[in-house]
C-alpha cells in the first residue's frame, strides 16, 4: 500500500495531535498534582508554625518563671550567707541559747576561718567545738535549738556523755558545728 502525500500529511497531523493531546493530559495531571502538593505543604507549614510557636512560647514562659524563682532563692540564700561571721556574735548566740535551755557552756574553741564550697558556692567556714553541761532533755533541746537558730550554721556532730551516777557530774555534750558565710562578690 502506497501512501499519498495527503495521507502522509494526515498521518503526521494525527500523530502530532495524539502526541500533543498526550502531553496535555500529562501536563494537566502534573499541574493538578503540584497544586495538591502545594496546598498540603502550606497546611503543614501553618500547622508547624502554630505548634512550634505555642509550645516554644509556653516553654519560654515556664523557663522564665523558673529562672525568676531560682534567682529569688539565690538572692535570699546569698543574703543569709553574706552575714559576716563574728566569733563574738556566735558566742553570744551560743550563750543565749544555753541560757534559754538551762545548760552551761563550759568550753568554746575554733580552728579559725577556712575557705570551703557549700553546694558549689564559695564560702568562708568557721568551725567551732563547744562543750555544754546540763540535764539530758535540756542538752537535746539546746542542740535542736542551736541547729535551728543558726541560719548559716550546721551541727556536724554531737557526742553526749551521761555519767553513771549523779555524783560523777552532769550529763555533757561535745558539739562540732560549722558556720558559713558567702565569700563571693
Amino acid at each position: 500500500m502506497k501512501l499519498t502525500k495527503t495521507s502522509w500529511v494526515l498521518l503526521a497531523i494525527g500523530v502530532f495531535v495524539i502526541t500533543f493531546a498526550s502531553l496535555g493530559v500529562f501536563r494537566f495531571q502534573q499541574v493538578r498534582q503540584q497544586n495538591q502538593l502545594d496546598e498540603e505543604f502550606a497546611l503543614a507549614q501553618l500547622n508547624l508554625k502554630q505548634v512550634r510557636l505555642e509550645q516554644l512560647s509556653s516553654r519560654q514562659a515556664e523557663l522564665e518563671k523558673q529562672l525568676s524563682q531560682a534567682t529569688l532563692q539565690f538572692e535570699a540564700v546569698k543574703a543569709i550567707l553574706s552575714r559576716p561571721i563574728g566569733s563574738i556574735t556566735i558566742s553570744d548566740i551560743l550563750f543565749d541559747i544555753a541560757e534559754v535551755n538551762s545548760v552551761e557552756v563550759t568550753k568554746i574553741s575554733s580552728s579559725g576561718l577556712a575557705s570551703e564550697e557549700l553546694e558549689g558556692v564559695p564560702c568562708l567556714a568557721l568551725r567551732l567545738t563547744t562543750r555544754v553541761e546540763g540535764e539530758l532533755p535540756d542538752l537535746v533541746s539546746f542542740i535542736t535549738m542551736l541547729n535551728g537558730d543558726l541560719a548559716t550554721g550546721v551541727v556536724k556532730s554531737v557526742e553526749i556523755s551521761i555519767p553513771e551516777t549523779t555524783s560523777e557530774g552532769k550529763p555533757s555534750a561535745n558539739i562540732q558545728l560549722v558556720i558559713y558565710t558567702y565569700e563571693g562578690d
